[in-house]
């Protein structure tokens, strides 16, 4: 109930006592000086005030007599108020320490804030708490307030010694109003000591319990004599039950902290396992993929080193540890060899070498099962390959001879063909392909070649069509599929050809051709017309991107051979590109407009969906750029096509200093 309710309360129920009619009749207006007492909160001796006051005036015996009676009343409703105020403060601090305990964070904290309460609630000079120390067998100070010696503040008590330990003994509360004279609990010196020091002579003991087991006392003690109420004595104990339930709360917090650390441990574990399963999943996943799109040996190794976080080699048997070699082929099992591991590669009885997993002494068994089956993988694409590289040999041979019209009888070719499940009757797109990668190393270079060739032979071999290495890059023959465009063909092409070699590939068509048998040089000339279209993609910008001679009309014949594109394209609108880029502006999107539109404002503005007027002043900025004659037919025409190159290859270099 809120205090000035309590307190209204409180007046009424004085006031109803000294109504004539509750049998204490009493003079008019007695009461009235009490009840500004009451109001105001004075202290008790302020009572006697109004009855003295009336007999030094000399006030009737009657007056006085209902004065000593209202006096009375008012001192006991004062009192009953008072009571209720501190059990109201000791209610609210109750509340506040469960508050504590429900949010419970820091154990010491929740306790020291108990003590602390206990002690400002029951004013006492001191309060403490002490627990029991179940390894040591004795009791131990945890929580002080008030106190100031050090020898008190570290007392450990034994099992029955002193005041906490007849508490701990019993479970039950004990009071004395001077500790040394009690003689109901064993006295021991340290005790007595550390008593003495801190100079306490009251002191109150109510025990912590959990279940039927005492974990500990709180106390509350004066430094004089005095005499603890019982209410004083429960509000102790209700504090001391606050207290074991803290600590309960935090030992259920420990076990829970302990168990789910557990539980983290046997989860680290188990997604260490499950990492070397998902480890021997990937590897079987992308040996898988290399054995199916022709990967090599290098691929194998560069995939299993991946996976297993280590250099994996494959080594010729020549050059590979002969006894670790021949033992990992006896047991059928990767070796340990120094810190390195061996896994032989054998066909049969023939011994091709080995894979070398180098630097890596801990090998997890999962991890030694995934380099063996990566060694069983490395040689099935050995002897596939050497099958592979005869069958390219001869697909290579056949489309070397369309090329050079070096075999002209239609009936060789075509049973050469078909040999290889080859249709040259079908309609083909003559494809070149040529790497982007530049290396100032020839041995990596010619490596690279070699797996662009081994890629493409690779490719004519799943699609029915031939291929071949020639002019520093590789030729393919592939029949056209229903719907399927030049286009379409050659960017396809480009991108599974660098996927499988793992670097930019670009690739020019020829236009569709068909009857590639009728005249002896067909082939030859669509070589041309995609070794053309080639050019003119990285003469764009466009590398590794794929194209048809047919997407770029006439400008293919003007692009072909060794010209430079972003200089003409610079010299002749750059400084249009320039000012659009600088300021945010469309006077290419707008001259783009105005050719498209036969040069007629009128109809540009409805193009743009701008004002005529717009159109105008943009016009004449790029007069001003390009200068007055921009307009005759030499310099539209320079400008229409440096346009048209500036669209197709995505120009977008800063111009010239002097722009």
């Amino acid at each position: 109930m809120p205090r000035d309710h309590l307190q209204s309360a409180e007046r009424s129920a004085a006031a109803g006592r000294t109504r004539p009619d509750a049998g204490r009749p009493t003079a008019d207006g007695a009461e009235a000086p009490f009840l500004e007492l009451l109001a105001r909160g004075a202290p008790a001796e302020a009572y006697e005030q109004p009855v003295l006051l009336a007999r030094a005036e000399g006030r009737p015996a009657e007056r006085v007599a209902a004065l000593e009676r209202a006096k009375l009343l008012a001192l006991r409703v004062r009192s009953e108020i008072e009571g209720r105020r501190r059990r109201e403060a000791e209610l609210s601090a109750l509340f506040e320490t469960a508050h504590d305990l429900a949010g419970l964070r820091d154990l010491d904290a929740v306790l020291r804030a108990i003590v602390q309460r206990a002690r400002s609630l029951l004013g006492t000079d001191v309060a403490y708490l002490s627990l029991n120390d179940p390894a040591r067998r004795d009791t131990y100070m945890r929580v002080t307030e008030g106190s100031v010696a050090a020898r008190f503040q570290q007392l450990r008590l034994g099992m029955g010694e002193g005041l906490g330990g007849l508490v701990a003994q019993t479970a039950r509360p004990y009071v004395t109003d001077d500790y040394f004279r009690d003689d109901r609990f064993q006295h021991t010196h340290s005790i007595d000591s550390g008593v003495r020091d801190e100079g306490l002579v009251a002191i109150v003991g109510v025990p912590l319990t959990l279940g039927d087991h005492v974990i500990g006392v709180l106390f509350a003690a004066d430094r004089r004599s005095r005499v603890f109420e019982r209410e004083q004595i429960a509000l102790l104990g209700s504090f001391a039950a606050l207290a074991a339930a803290a600590i309960d709360t935090a030992n259920l917090l420990a076990e829970t902290r302990e168990a789910l650390s557990g539980l983290e441990r046997a989860n680290e574990i188990i997604q260490d396992r499950s990492a070397v399963i998902e480890r021997a999943s990937d590897v079987h996943d992308r040996l898988a993929e290399l054995v199916l799109r022709g990967g090599g040996v290098h691929d194998v190794a560069a995939a299993v080193s991946e996976v297993l976080d280590g250099t994996v080699q494959f080594t010729e048997a020549p050059a590979a540890p002969a006894a670790a070699l021949e033992s990992s082929r006896a047991e059928g099992h990767a070796v340990r060899h120094g810190d390195d591991w061996i896994a032989a590669v054998a066909a049969g009885d023939e011994l091709l070498g080995a894979l070398v997993l180098r630097g890596h002494p801990g090998l997890d068994p999962v991890d030694q099962r995934t380099l063996e089956r990566a060694a069983m993988v490395t040689s099935l694409l050995l002897a596939r390959r050497s099958a592979a590289e005869a069958e390219q040999r001869v697909r290579g041979e056949l489309l070397d001879d369309l090329l050079d019209a070096r075999d002209g009888d239609p009936r060789l070719l075509r049973d050469r063909a078909t040999r290889l499940r080859a249709d040259l009757d079908a309609t083909h797109a003559v494809l070149a392909a040529r790497l982007e990668s530049a290396t100032a190393d020839a041995d990596q270079e010619a490596d690279a070649r070699r797996r662009l060739w081994a890629a493409a032979s690779h490719l004519a071999a799943t699609r029915q069509g031939l291929a071949a290495a020639r002019d520093g890059g590789t030729v393919l023959l592939l029949p056209l599929g229903p719907g399927d465009t030049a286009t379409d063909l050659a960017r396809r092409t480009a991108r599974e050809l660098g996927t499988a070699v793992h670097e930019p590939v670009t690739v020019g068509a020829s236009a569709p051709v068909g009857r590639l048998l009728a005249r002896p040089d067909t082939v030859a000339s669509a070589y041309a017309e995609a070794r053309r279209c080639l050019d003119t993609l990285r003469l764009l910008g466009r590398a590794g991107d794929g194209s048809a001679a047919e997407d770029f009309g006439f400008l293919g014949l003007l692009l072909a051979g060794e010209r430079d594109i972003a200089g003409f394209v610079d010299r002749t609108i750059g400084k249009v590109v320039a000012y659009d880029e600088r300021r945010g502006t469309e006077l290419l999107r707008t001259l783009d407009a105005y050719f498209a539109c036969g040069m007629s404002p009128a109809r540009t503005k409805d193009e743009l969906h701008v004002h005529v007027n717009t159109v105008a002043q943009r016009l004449d900025r790029v007069g001003r750029l390009l200068g007055d004659d921009w307009q005759s037919p030499q310099r539209a025409l320079e400008i229409q096509l440096a346009l048209r190159l500036h669209r197709l290859s995505g120009i977008t270099q800063p111009p010239p200093a002097q722009h």
